[in-house]
């Protein structure tokens, strides 16, 4: 007999965050959990043997399971688990943000032709409420620009680069041994995990649910020290922001890009594995949100967050994806400052101005104006050499950047 005293959930995973989350359920004894569907039988877990099972169906076709928690990684094995909970009109929530980005209006339309939900809160940002925030507050209002630091592990690498001089490879294994990066950091450091999460807030925020080849996405992963001298010398900070941003001819532009940013920038401040969003909205101005975007716990908590509120009946009303009156920009011109240890695998990129600098002759540094869609094209060749690329606001100026790598080449030395 199916217990009524408490709702019954069924958790697909038990990695970081599955653990995170089942952490959580034991302060909040109103929820039962049935069974966790994990794949791995020979693997050594914290709970009892008897918590566990092996088959997803068990799990799918238990009717007395209210709802269900996807926390596994694989994103096709997830989406296959989401898909059969939606078309049997039940509820679901993911943290799995490169499923539910490449498969979201799919996953809108199998919500509307079933009357099933699918929440995912969890695979954005963390502990920072930004879906709900954007679906409750600024659903009827234009938004200008959001843009933020959305990953937690490259954030923690960046902030030992900045203020403990640590090389790139070290802060990596500390990110590691902490739990922020996997043992394969791709995702993470290369921006593609932003990348998954700018799309859905650009979703939510504008109604365009832009394609990964269409965005521009560089990551942190060939960093250096020179780079972040550079950027201290010129009192900076690298971040990695993803933003989605609307032109005057509402066209948006979305990307994902370590960038400079300077004391007068909220995302200076944002350090270690927090994350930070700025919104930017016609009528209500300028709004800031930060929290802890990696770790076990304030992931379950996120996830705890969004099963509380399907509980409820709550669903996401995708008031903006319905009108879609917004489209994605093609070409835009960016400030960039670009460095690589093999300037003869540099493309021919599409500059508008640039200015060539460096300390050797092994290492080029270069500082310009360039097309988005040429970053884009070219994307495997600078990745071939080894390009680490910022972008440089509009208020610094070329002599600027030409004196602090004079600094830059000092400390350096």
């Amino acid at each position: 007999m199916k217990n009524r005293s408490a709702k019954r959930i069924g958790i697909f995973g038990f990695g970081c965050v599955g653990q995170g989350l089942h952490d959580v359920l034991q302060d909040n004894p109103q929820l039962q959990v049935v069974r966790i569907c994990v794949r791995d039988r020979e693997k050594l877990r914290t709970l009892p043997s008897h918590t566990f099972t092996y088959s997803p169906q068990e799990l799918l076709q238990d009717e007395s399971i209210d709802l269900f928690a996807e926390l596994i990684s694989d994103p096709g094995e997830a989406l296959l688990i989401v898909r059969q909970v939606l078309q049997a009109g039940k509820t679901i929530v993911s943290a799995n943000k490169k499923m539910v980005s490449e498969n979201l209006p799919e996953l809108v339309e199998l919500q509307q032709a079933y009357g099933g939900t699918l929440l995912y809160e969890a695979a954005v940002c963390g502990s920072i409420p930004i879906l709900r925030t954007l679906e409750a507050y600024y659903g009827n209002e234009q938004l200008q620009e959001v843009s933020g630091i959305l990953n937690g592990s490259s954030n923690y690498i960046l902030t030992k680069l900045n203020s403990e001089g640590l090389a790139y490879e070290e802060a990596l294994r500390q990110a590691q041994a902490l739990g922020f990066a996997e043992a394969d950091p791709t995702l993470d450091v290369g921006g593609f995990d932003a990348l998954h999460k700018i799309s859905l807030i650009a979703a939510h925020a504008f109604g365009v649910v832009p394609h990964a080849a269409d965005v521009l996405c560089q990551g942190i992963q060939h960093i250096s020290k020179r780079d972040v001298t550079l950027a201290q010398a010129l009192g900076a900070r690298i971040r990695l922001v993803a933003s989605a941003k609307l032109n005057a001819h509402n066209r948006l532009a979305v990307q994902v890009l370590p960038t400079l940013v300077f004391p007068d920038s909220e995302l200076y401040y944002v350090e270690a594995e927090f994350n930070g969003v700025q919104l930017k909205a016609k009528y209500a101005g300028d709004q800031f949100l930060k929290g802890r975007g990696a770790g076990s716990h304030p992931t379950g908590s996120a996830v705890w967050a969004d099963v509380s509120a399907a509980l409820a009946g709550y669903k996401y009303s995708y008031g903006k994806l319905q009108q879609a009156e917004v489209q994605l920009e093609e070409d835009t011109e960016l400030r960039l400052y670009l460095r690589t240890p093999n300037p003869e695998l540099l493309p021919q990129l599409d500059w508008l101005e640039l200015t060539s600098f460096g300390v050797d002759a092994t290492v080029a540094q270069l500082i310009g104006t360039v097309r988005r869609r040429s970053i884009i094209a070219h994307a495997a060749t600078l990745a071939a050499a080894n390009v680490f690329i910022a972008q440089v606001p509009d208020s610094v100026q070329v002599d600027d950047v030409l004196r602090a790598s004079l600094l830059d080449a000092v400390e350096v030395a």
